[in-house]
């Protein structure tokens, strides 16, 4: 196992003559692996579906590939026919999945999107014959994100705590359902399939569990609907909207293995972790996840001091007869 850290941000190398994690040169540009997993495009046909970029140009799923050396290809190859075993089970088997095993899943699945993404702003650059502009803000947290996804192929040790958190609920999805949903620049992931659905926060140290605690709380051992899921999901997506730090991390890189210590996030200027809850605001963010049901802005926020719920009732139970068409 490797123990020196690759770093393709010191000179922004994006190309596909180069293995994405551990900067290895390629014999051919045939080394790739899909960054979607193959089992879930074809489980769920996903293959020739469209796929926005940021740019606003159409792409397919399977379009978005990785260039990848052999050696790292097979250490994927292994972490996917763990998580796939896992998922065709469902939630009790991914819930056996270690945090560090779901969290590179969802980080090669993030960060492939990201690698993507920035081949793409290459392009345009190139063609319109001026500089990229990239935020420094986003640099350091895909470097970030880059590093600790090279766990899979150096030995890497988190100390004191994971710097990504990973949510698994039991949810009583449809067969056939499929939901995927990211958000590159604030780095949370949402998917949802089979009978189970997972949160991931890719940098808050695990800040978001904390903040979300009392809801997290109210649906501790409960099943839950779709609709609850997306209720939760909703606010998660709102408040990594919210959350007004840029972590910092310190490497450690040993012969033997890369330490990783997360810095403490408050800071000297005592503001809080997270900007103020503004209700219409996340009306907003909910009702684009409640859009299956069709409920409206004004619907949700009509209370304004009591926002639209599933999860809980009037009297701050855990709501059992939610009775809507599952989506």
């Amino acid at each position: 196992m490797a123990a020196t850290l690759y770093n393709p941000f010191l000179d922004f190398k994006f190309d596909n003559d180069t293995c994405f994690l551990s900067g290895q040169a390629l014999k051919s540009r045939d080394e790739q692996i899909q960054v979607f997993p193959l089992w879930m495009m074809r489980q769920f046909d996903l293959e020739e579906k469209p796929f926005k970029m940021l740019d606003e140009n159409i792409v397919t799923y399977k379009a978005l590939k990785l260039p990848c050396s052999a050696d790292t290809a097979a250490l994927f190859e292994q972490l996917e026919a763990d998580v796939e075993k896992a998922m065709q089970q469902g939630y009790d088997a991914v819930k056996q999945l270690s945090q560090v095993q779901l969290f590179q899943w969802v980080a090669k699945i993030l960060y492939g999107v990201v690698f993507n993404e920035i081949q793409s702003g290459v392009r345009q650059a190139m063609l319109s014959g001026e500089p990229m502009n990239f935020s420094q803000a986003l640099v350091h947290k895909f470097r970030n994100l880059h590093f600790m996804l090279q766990s899979i192929r150096t030995a890497m040790e988190f100390e004191h705590r994971n710097p990504f958190s990973v949510l698994i609920l039991p949810v009583d999805n449809a067969t056939e359902n499929f939901n995927y949903r990211d958000e590159i620049n604030t780095l949370i992931f949402s998917f949802r399939m089979n009978d189970f659905a997972i949160i991931a926060t890719l940098q808050d140290n695990g800040t978001h569990a904390i903040y979300h605690e009392e809801i997290l709380q109210a649906v501790a051992n409960q099943r839950l609907h779709p609709i609850q899921f997306e209720e939760i999901c909703a606010r998660y997506f709102y408040s990594a909207y919210l959350f007004n730090r840029l972590p910092e991390y310190t490497y450690m890189e040993t012969p033997g293995k890369v330490y990783v210590e997360p810095m403490p996030l408050n800071d000297w200027t005592m503001k809080p972790i997270f900007d103020n809850w503004q209700v219409k605001t996340y009306g907003q963010v909910l009702e684009n996840f409640w859009k299956p049901w069709g409920f409206t802005l004004f619907e949700i926020i009509k209370n304004p001091d009591n926002p639209m719920s599933f999860i809980r009732d009037d009297q701050g139970y855990f709501r059992q007869d939610v009775d809507l068409a599952k989506a």
